[in-house]
């Protein structure tokens, strides 16, 4: 049951870029018991405008695949935020990141980002 819950949250893609909320670890929980269904997920930003949009398609996903559940509790979290350390091995391949990295290589950063204030 369990297995069968993150496959087809993962059929769900982030807006952006393309790769499911499974692999991009934008889903914090996601358990199937007697109770239910109950889901909590992030975006990788506070300020994305696809929160919304994405909590509907995870419920309206879940309530077709799963019309047996008891009920489906679907959450919006941002605590913790997302960080690239949460992408999958998988994600990372698509992205062209190598698996161990913890920051996005160097020519994906622009350069206008910000600098640490020197003096």
């Amino acid at each position: 049951m369990q297995n069968d819950l993150t496959h087809i949250l993962n059929e769900i893609d982030d807006p952006e870029l393309g790769i499911g909320i499974v692999d991009m670890g934008m889903v914090y929980r996601a358990d199937w018991n007697a109770k239910g269904i109950d889901v909590e997920f992030t975006t990788t930003s506070a300020s994305c405008p696809f929160a919304e949009p994405l909590l509907q398609q995870i419920n309206d996903l879940l309530r077709q695949r799963f019309r047996e559940a008891a009920s489906i509790r679907v959450r919006l979290v941002m605590d913790p935020p997302w960080t690239v350390e949460r992408l999958s091995d998988k994600a990372r391949r698509k992205l062209g990141w190598p698996e161990t990295a913890t920051e996005p290589p160097a020519h994906l950063c622009s350069d206008w980002a910000p600098r640490p204030w020197k003096n």
